[in-house]
């Protein structure tokens, strides 16, 4: 097969492959199913060949800026029809960016409505569909009624529970195709760029909606007509949540099954009404991407073999401790996954129940209806358990049945917020808990936090100024070490912030003799902590200079979730 080759550049493809780009491009919008059928590494490698073929540039969109002003007369129904978009004027013609070169008709229509020539550019599909909505923002299209039909329902979002109407208005606007599209979509885009959670938020100026990705929240664009969409879209959510879309006077939660691109998302909703309306967040539980792993969750090996020893002994309590957002329930169903086996009860009480794990029986609370953690673990230990989980202990009356569960045999898990390590035992005794019984029963105390990791795809080495390093950052080891730091840059990948991912920091204190000595003398935590550190316990700050070092992360990320010791 003779292939034409640039003198410098990518290779021409032959009549065989270009016919076979273009069905793809045709019947698929993309060449990343046949990049390979075509001998390329990647799609891009193929789309820069295409366009190379056909005699246009390939622009790599993460590059450039558009010149929006082109925007202001030009007929933004073209954009979404086509998949096209304006970057900038050069002499007299219309530079446009598309991902698909063949479709010549939508050339000649951007040609018309501008009143001028259009020099074509070629991108790849998906980075046009992102500039799109970066400028135009989530959801654009559907405000200018391009998807208003039956078939608006099918964007790879399946609702898993059956859904229930009633004939108001609110309930009639919510079932509207371009409202069900676009719900979609801010579920779709919020599952893909992996967010936690999805708020939606009334203000004065209309609907603002933000995605916490990698535990920072970042405001995504959105066009201003959105607004008149607001009360439909919050109704769309309330009916999928199985909510009294009537009632707007009280907070109220539910929760919504789906399956989005083939992949089963739990999703948690909280409706609470504000100033300027009610506001909406939903916490996302991508059950496919969490794997519940000791191993797995960025454990140090000494503390990770330190942990896993105290959380196989036969009674006593194990603690987390951090705010919200640090990963506890996720290290506390990793330490059962780990336990797990047929010869072990184990029994959780949970408010909600966050993921469903096999092999262990979990229980809802319901304060409501008097079933509160106090309550069920009552009930819990005259079922015969071996291990017992507490979601969270936040009273006298939980943290006196937990010790007792302890004191009758158990091994009790379960979370407090705390700070560090060492504030967990004070905060049990102000609680209203006995020192001697805290002392006797805490086997193990394990503080984190999580920061977000580099992009390896992106992050560069350098050289930080006198001003950036903290004073308790290890500066004099890294020179020893000729080892670099890195910071984060931003690129295509990472959608410009520098990271991806996270990963847990971790402070695990465990008790001995002399600290729970100091407990049952009420001394306070700073001592405790001194103890611990004594005894060999690298703090949180310590563990985060340490993922510094070892090029995980920043020391901006570190400082934001540390205090100095």
């Amino acid at each position: 097969m003779q292939t034409a080759q640039l003198a410098s550049g990518p290779r021409l493809l032959d009549a065989q492959e270009f016919q076979i780009a273009r069905d793809a491009q045709m019947n698929h919008g993309s060449l990343d199913k046949v990049a390979v059928t075509l001998g390329f590494s990647s799609e891009e490698s193929a789309v820069k060949a295409l366009a190379a073929t056909l005699g246009l540039d390939f622009v790599d969109l993460s590059t450039i800026e558009p010149d929006l002003s082109v925007l202001d007369k030009f007929p933004v129904k073209l954009i979404h029809r086509y998949g096209v978009f304006p970057i900038r004027r050069s002499e007299g013609s219309l530079v446009v960016v598309t991902g698909n070169p063949f479709d010549l008709h939508a050339l000649d229509a951007v040609s018309a409505a501008a009143g001028c020539s259009v020099i074509p550019m070629v991108a790849l599909p998906w980075e046009v569909a992102k500039l799109v909505k970066s400028h135009l923002g989530v959801g654009a299209e559907t405000i200018d009624g391009l998807i208003a039909n039956s078939e608006a329902d099918n964007d790879g979002v399946e609702v898993l529970d059956e859904l229930e109407w009633d004939r108001s208005e609110a309930s009639q606007m919510a079932q509207q195709a371009s409202v069900v599209h676009l719900v979609n979509e801010i579920l779709c885009e919020a599952v893909e760029a992996r967010a936690s959670d999805i708020h939606l938020e009334s203000q004065a100026a209309g609907v603002k909606i933000r995605y916490r990705i990698d535990g920072v929240l970042q405001t995504q664009p959105m066009p201003p007509e959105i607004n008149r969409f607001q009360a439909a879209i919050i109704s769309r959510l309330k009916i999928m949540a199985k909510m009294n879309i009537a009632e707007k006077r009280i907070p109220q939660d539910g929760r919504i099954k789906l399956k989005v691109s083939r992949r089963e998302v739990d999703i948690r909703v909280s409706v609470i009404p504000m100033l300027h309306g009610e506001s909406i967040v939903m916490r996302v539980l991508d059950k496919d991407a969490m794997q519940f792993s000791l191993r797995g969750i960025g454990m140090d090996q000494d503390i990770y073999e330190r942990f896993n020893r105290v959380i196989r002994l036969p009674h006593g309590i194990v603690l987390v401790t951090g705010p919200t957002g640090s990963g506890k329930t996720t290290t506390l169903y990793s330490a059962l996954a780990e336990i797990k086996d047929e010869e072990t009860k184990i029994i959780t009480t949970e408010d909600p129940i966050e993921y469903q794990l096999d092999g262990i029986n979990q229980i809802q609370v319901h304060a409501k209806v008097g079933m509160t953690f106090a309550a069920s673990l009552r009930a819990i230990l005259r079922h015969d358990p071996d291990v017992v989980l507490v979601g969270e202990i936040r009273d006298q009356e939980t943290a006196e049945n937990a010790i007792q569960a302890s004191l009758t045999g158990h091994l009790v898990f379960s979370t407090l917020h705390t700070n560090d390590a060492a504030g967990a035992f004070m905060r049990l005794v102000d609680m209203g808990v006995e020192p001697f019984l805290v002392s006797s029963t805490i086997e193990g105390v394990m503080a984190q936090r999580l920061v977000r990791t580099l992009c390896k795809a992106c992050c560069a080495p350098y050289e930080p100024h006198a001003e950036e390093i903290p004073a308790d950052f290890p500066m004099d080891e890294v020179r020893a070490s000729g080892a670099p730091l890195y910071r984060n840059v931003g690129c295509r990948a990472c959608r410009g912030t520098g990271y991806s991912g996270r990963v847990g920091l971790y402070e695990f204190l465990e008790a001995n003799d002399e600290l729970r000595q100091l407990v049952s003398e009420r001394l306070p935590s700073n001592v405790i902590k001194r103890a611990g550190i004594k005894a060999g316990m690298r703090t949180l700050r310590q563990d985060g200079w340490l993922r510094v070092q070892r090029g995980q992360t920043t020391l901006a990320e570190v400082l934001r979730v540390t205090k100095a010791d």
